[in-house]
């Protein structure tokens, strides 16, 4: 049986290589797509990963540009994990509303323009799957998190309507709603912090890659929380 083949955004970012490393020990095919020109040193590299590196997801052409080359490369694609995202933290008195609209472009438009451009190759695929990544914030924002949770909410809402629109083609549409990831990053901003109750990178990856594979097929519109024991 031919290896499934996996597009994941935001692959040089700590989940990104996460999910990609673990993709390459199940024996996947590896379309690697990041904002970073060139790929790290911890994710996969050899003739089964292929490094789109340079891409601005936010811009339609580019995303499509990146999910073809993919397909051209491996003969198609299987799941896209749409990884790619940012974050920021502020409150709405004072704010010029610049990071709503980047954080809506960051997180929802990202999400929709690679699913659209993959939407025809997943199709093919003898299961075809879409696994975003949301945020367990977004289900009740908390002091801050206002352009944060809003534009994750618009990634699971983009998630359930996928859903919808895919279900009659066998493709299934899911998302992870991780807490806190433990990433250096976050140790860094929160240092007294117990990151033990975090989630790892390894484990939330597990859960996407079930979620991408053949074995999911009855799951779909799902909002799925990985939280730990935050």
């Amino acid at each position: 049986m031919p290896s499934r083949i996996y597009a994941i955004t935001g692959a040089a970012g700590v989940l990104g290589g996460a999910v990609a490393r673990a993709a390459e020990e199940r024996g996947a095919r590896l379309a690697l797509i990041d904002h970073a020109q060139h790929a790290c040193s911890t994710v996969p590299a050899g003739d089964n990963a292929l490094h789109i590196g340079g891409v601005d997801l936010t811009d339609a052409n580019q995303a499509g540009a990146a999910i073809e080359a993919a397909a051209e490369r491996f003969g198609g694609v299987d799941a896209l994990l749409n990884i790619a995202g940012g974050f920021s933290w502020e409150k709405v008195e004072g704010a010029t509303g610049e990071t709503w609209k980047r954080l809506f472009l960051l997180n929802v438009q990202t999400a929709e323009n690679a699913s659209r451009a993959a939407i025809p190759h997943l199709k093919r695929s003898a299961a075809g799957r879409i696994v975003n990544v949301g945020a367990n914030a977004a289900l009740k924002a908390a002091l801050g998190m206002g352009p944060y949770a809003a534009s994750k909410a618009g990634v699971h809402a983009l998630t359930q309507a996928l859903a919808e629109e895919l279900k009659a083609d066998g493709v299934t549409v899911n998302a992870v709603l991780p807490s806190i990831i433990d990433t250096p990053a976050n140790r860094a901003e929160m240092p007294k912090a117990d990151a033990s109750t975090w989630v790892a990178p390894a484990d939330l990856a597990a859960v996407m890659l079930f979620l991408a594979s053949e074995e999911a097929r009855a799951v779909t519109g799902a909002l799925l929380p990985v939280t730990g024991r935050v």
